[in-house]
């Protein structure tokens, strides 16, 4: 996480400095009159004290603003766009006593942030996020610590809210985690089946899959987590479109009723590591491309015959089939290769 911190007094500037030093990844901004408080390394600045925040808005991922909590609040308000893309805000006093978690607690890491200031300048940590509070754990930290995506942010709030008030929660999970991330706190009920899962007239349920569910079966106390856990192995000719690869993608997901935001990466040659339309495709998903080459490509034992033409091209047996299980790091193959115009496609899930 890159940090921002500013301060805007004598004693803050000298409490920045600790900050920055302990933090590792921070960045000092003190007004120019203290730079001689702020040590070798700070940013100074002259300007309006809300300029410098919408400016800095947009490039870290994490603000300690050392100064009055109002003033923080009127500073950022502008700025807020929803808790799943809002920065952490920590607020400190200039005496160093608190280290207040303002902002994108969990999912911006705010109340992490506000412990790691504490722990630096002996600060008392104040954290007011309920599940903390009550030392329980919460959905959407879930998500975040094991990097899965949430769908339909709102219904976090409402499992948070049973996990709270110790209502039933009935919980599919696909990946194993839950149980042990939750070591038994919270009412919670373990099924194998998200029919069984509904059945079981729980007054939430959590779903923590790369499957999709039916329309139909959608509610607003469903909570639905994706573990990144497919990936697509990609063979393409030269000129291959991100419009050709992306409707194949899709109707091969949907045809085995899988997730697009369960997607870890697309896997391909190395010999296509240039390629635009995969390079433009991966960026679009927001997953990284990762390229095999042809000797660690024909290492790996396929089910489908060796290609002809991924032999004369690239000297490899395959390419979809191969990179999709490389990546997985020892999976299995949920799809195997499809060929379909230009590009062939396999789909593999992570261990």
């Amino acid at each position: 996480m890159r940090i921002a911190i500013i301060a805007i007094t004598r004693n803050g500037a000298r409490l920045g400095a600790r900050l920055r030093e302990g933090l590792g990844n921070a960045e000092l901004f003190v007004l120019r009159k203290y730079a001689g408080q702020a040590r070798k390394g700070a940013t100074t600045f002259d300007g309006e004290l809300a300029e410098l925040v919408a400016r800095l808005w947009p490039d870290y991922r994490g603000f300690v603003c050392i100064m009055a909590a109002g003033i923080v609040v009127r500073l950022v308000a502008p700025l807020l766009q929803g808790k799943d893309v809002d920065p952490a805000v920590v607020v400190m006093d200039d005496a160093g006593r608190f280290a207040i978690s303002l902002l994108s607690g969990h999912l911006g890491g705010a109340n992490e942030l506000a412990r790691r200031c504490a722990f630096i300048t002996g600060a008392r940590e104040v954290i007011t996020t309920a599940t903390d509070a009550n030392d329980l754990p919460s959905f959407d930290m879930l998500a975040r610590d094991n990097g899965w995506e949430i769908e339909e942010l709102s219904r976090v709030k409402h499992l948070n809210s049973l996990l709270l008030d110790g209502g039933e929660i009935a919980v599919v999970d696909t990946t194993g985690v839950v149980r042990p991330y939750f070591h038994g706190r919270g009412k919670l009920a373990f099924f194998d089946t998200f029919v069984a899962a509904l059945r079981s007239g729980a007054k939430g349920v959590l779903f923590v899959a790369n499957s999709v569910i039916p329309p139909q079966l959608q509610s607003d106390n469903l909570l639905v987590l994706r573990p990144k856990n497919l990936v697509l192995g990609i063979g393409c000719n030269s000129g291959t479109t991100l419009e050709e690869i992306e409707a194949t993608v899709t109707t091969q997901l949907k045809r085995l009723f899988l997730s697009p935001r369960s997607v870890r990466c697309i896997a391909t040659a190395a010999a296509k590591r240039d390629e635009p339309g995969l390079n433009a495709f991966a960026e679009r998903l927001g997953v990284p491309l990762r390229c095999f080459e042809s000797d660690e490509l024909n290492s790996v034992d396929t089910p489908s015959p060796p290609s002809e033409h991924a032999k004369k091209a690239i000297g490899a047996a395959g390419v979809a089939e191969p990179a999709a299980l490389l990546a997985s790091g020892g999976g299995h193959l949920l799809l195997q290769k499809v060929k379909s115009g230009n590009l062939t496609l396999a789909i593999a899930e992570t261990v």
